[in-house]
C-alpha cells in the first residue's frame, strides 16, 4: 500500500483515481464482500432462495430473526435520502439540491438531519470527503435549516452528531501553513511547502433557517507535543505525554490522505482551459467527476478555489456520551480512537487543565495504536484505518462499550475488515485506567465480526456499524454499497445491496462486479421509534423501481 500511495502522488489526480480502482480490485476490496449470504433475489420473510439467481440490488436476505424496523439509506452519489422497510420498499424519501455529505439521521421529531456536500463552485478549498453544509428537513420534506459552514480557513467534513440539547457537533478542517507547522515542531521534511488540514470540533446551536451560533470548540492544534526541536513550540517528552498528539507522527511520506491529494500547481498561461460538457459543469474526465461527486476531492470552486489539501489525521467520526459528557473521535490516519472532555469551556478546551476531568482538552483515553504515543510496537496495533467509532447507547446489549468498523487496511495478517466491540477501562465517574508507559487497554476486543473467509469482507474506505436492540449488529460497507445485519453468532439475517443510480450526472459507481452506490453508513430505527409516530409508513416502490421509472 505504501508503494501504491507513492505511485498515486506521482501520477496526478485523474490517473490517481484509476490507480486507486485498479489497486482495490487487485486486492478484492469489494464490500459486496459480505459474500456469506450471497447476492440473491428479494424474498419474503423466511422464504428459501435460489442460489443461481443474482439480481443487481435490493433486499437479498430477510430472515425472521432480523430486527424489525426501518433503515435510513443515503447513497453518497445521490441527492436523495431514503427510509426503507425490511423488504426494501420506500416509506419516505427526501430530496436536496446537494449530494450527501457523508452522514444523516432520522430525529425523534420525525425530521431528517443530513450532512451535505457543497455544490459546484461553492468550495474555497477541499480535502478527502469534504462537506460544508448541514440541512434539516421535516418529515414532509420542508427545508427548515440550511447551515453552511465553510470559509477561507475552515470546512466542515465527514460526520456530524446531534446533541441532546439540539445542538450539532461537527468535524471541521482548519488550514495550517507549512510555516505554522514548522513553528509547532513539525520536522521541515514533513511540513512540505503547502497547507495541511488539521482537525477540530465545533458545536453549533441552530438559529433561524440558515444561522448557527458556535457555543463550544476544540482544536487538535492546541494539544500537541514534539521532541524534535527545543526552540519550537510544544517541546517535551512524547512518551511521557500520552494525553497529547505527537506532531510528527503519521507524517511520513507513505500512505493515507497526508499525501494523497496535493494542491494542484497553478495553470500555465498558455494552457487551454479544461473543456466542459454541455451542462457547463462536468469535465471530460468522468473518473475525476465521480470522485468529486463523492466529496473525495474538491469541487470546481471557481476562481477562489485554492485546491485540495492533504489531511493529516482525517477524523471521520464523532460520538457523544451524555452521561459522561465526553466526546469520542476517530483519527483514521493514526489508527486510533480518542476520547476527550466536553464539559470544558472554550478556554479550558484549548488548555491542559479544567473541566470535569481536570485535563482541559487533552486526550482522556486512546486505543488502537500505542506507537502513536511510544508505548508499544507494531505488534500492539489493533485498529487499521477505522471508521464509525462510537459508544453503544444505554439500554442496548453491550451498552457503554466501544463499537468500531475496523477497516483493516495494512493488517499484518492479511487485508480484511472487522467490526470490533471493546470494553472500555472506565470507572463510574468516567475516568480511564492507564499505567504510564504502557498501552491503553484492553488487549483485545470482547466481540468481533469477520467473514468466515476473512478476505471476503474488506472495505478499506468509509463504512460503519450499529448495535441493534436485539443484540444484532447492522453493518454498512462503503464502496460496495452493501448493508447487512449479523447476529451475535455472526449469522447474516438481513442483507441489502444499494441500487445503482441510473440517472446521468449522479456519479454512478459500479465497483468490483458489485452494483450499488457507495454508502458512508446506514441506520436502523425500531418500529416504535418516536420519529415514526403519527407518520404515514405506507410502503411504496423500491429505490431501484423509483430510479428505473425516473421518479423524482
Amino acid at each position: 500500500m505504501r508503494h501504491f500511495s507513492a505511485q498515486v502522488r506521482r501520477a496526478g489526480l485523474a490517473t490517481a483515481f484509476r490507480l486507486t480502482i485498479l489497486a482495490l480490485i487487485a486486492i478484492n476490496l469489494s464490500a459486496s464482500a459480505a459474500r456469506p449470504g450471497g447476492t440473491q433475489p428479494p424474498a419474503k420473510d423466511g422464504e428459501k432462495r435460489s442460489k443461481s439467481a443474482r439480481p443487481a440490488s435490493g433486499v437479498v436476505v430477510n430472515e425472521p430473526s432480523a430486527f424489525a424496523g426501518y433503515t435510513l439509506v443515503f447513497p453518497l452519489s445521490s441527492t436523495k435520502t431514503y427510509l426503507i422497510d425490511m423488504q426494501g420498499r420506500v416509506v419516505r424519501q427526501w430530496g436536496s439540491k446537494y449530494m450527501a455529505g457523508q452522514d444523516a439521521y432520522l430525529l425523534e421529531n420525525g425530521h431528517l438531519l443530513r450532512a451535505a456536500d457543497l455544490g459546484e463552485n461553492e468550495a474555497l478549498f477541499a480535502g478527502a470527503s469534504k462537506g460544508g453544509r448541514i440541512q434539516e428537513f421535516t418529515w414532509n420534506g420542508e427545508l427548515v435549516w440550511d447551515y453552511r459552514f465553510h470559509n477561507q480557513t475552515q470546512l466542515r467534513h465527514h460526520a456530524i452528531t446531534r446533541m441532546p440539547n439540539g445542538n450539532v457537533m461537527m468535524i471541521v478542517w482548519e488550514r495550517k501553513s507549512a510555516k505554522e507547522a514548522i513553528a509547532a515542531g513539525v520536522k521541515p521534511e514533513f511540513a512540505g511547502k503547502n497547507d495541511v488540514l488539521v482537525d477540530a470540533l465545533i458545536e453549533v446551536k441552530p438559529t433561524g433557517k440558515t444561522g448557527g451560533k458556535i457555543v463550544w470548540e476544540w482544536r487538535m492544534w492546541d494539544h500537541l507535543v514534539q521532541d524534535h526541536d527545543s526552540s519550537k513550540a510544544n517541546y517535551g517528552d512524547v512518551a511521557a505525554h500520552p494525553e497529547l498528539m505527537d506532531v510528527n507522527f503519521a507524517r511520513h511520506a507513505g500512505g493515507g490522505f497526508i499525501g494523497f491529494f496535493p494542491p494542484p500547481p497553478p495553470p500555465k498561461k498558455e494552457e487551454p482551459k479544461q473543456e466542459l460538457s454541455k451542462d457547463g459543469k462536468k469535465t471530460k474526465d468522468d473518473s475525476l467527476d465521480r470522485l468529486k461527486g463523492l466529496g473525495y476531492i474538491g469541487a470546481g470552486g471557481g476562481r477562489k478555489f485554492a485546491g485540495y489539501f492533504p489531511d493529516w489525521t482525517h477524523v471521520n467520526a464523532v460520538s457523544y456520551n451524555a452521561r459522561l459528557d465526553q466526546i469520542m473521535l476517530s483519527p483514521r490516519e493514526l489508527n486510533e480512537v480518542w476520547i476527550i472532555d466536553h464539559s470544558t469551556t472554550k478556554a479550558e478546551a484549548a488548555s491542559h487543565a479544567g473541566g470535569r476531568y481536570g485535563k482541559g482538552g487533552d486526550i482522556l483515553y486512546r486505543w488502537g495504536n500505542p506507537l502513536a504515543y511510544r508505548a508499544g510496537t507494531a505488534k500492539d496495533q489493533k485498529l487499521f484505518v477505522q471508521h464509525d467509532t462510537q459508544w453503544i447507547p444505554a439500554g442496548l446489549p453491550g451498552e457503554g462499550n466501544l463499537l468500531v468498523f475496523n477497516n483493516g487496511g495494512g493488517r499484518k495478517d492479511g487485508l480484511y475488515s472487522s467490526v470490533d466491540e471493546i470494553v472500555l477501562p472506565v470507572d463510574p465517574e468516567g475516568r480511564y485506567h492507564h499505567e504510564p508507559g504502557t498501552p491503553f487497554g484492553p488487549k483485545e476486543p470482547v466481540w468481533t465480526y469477520t467473514a468466515p473467509k476473512k478476505s471476503d469482507f474488506f472495505a478499506v474506505f468509509m463504512s460503519g456499524a450499529q448495535r441493534l436492540p436485539n443484540g444484532n449488529t447492522l453493518i454498512a460497507t462503503g464502496f460496495g454499497g452493501t448493508i447487512f445485519e449479523v447476529t451475535p453468532q455472526k449469522q447474516i439475517v438481513w442483507k441489502y445491496i444499494v441500487p445503482v443510480d441510473f440517472k446521468p450526472g449522479r456519479g454512478t459507481m459500479m465497483f468490483f462486479g458489485s452494483s450499488g452506490n457507495p454508502v458512508f453508513r446506514a441506520y436502523r430505527y425500531p418500529l416504535d421509534y418516536p420519529g415514526l409516530a403519527a407518520t404515514d409508513l405506507t410502503p411504496g416502490k423500491t429505490i431501484e423501481e423509483l430510479q428505473l421509472k425516473g421518479d423524482k
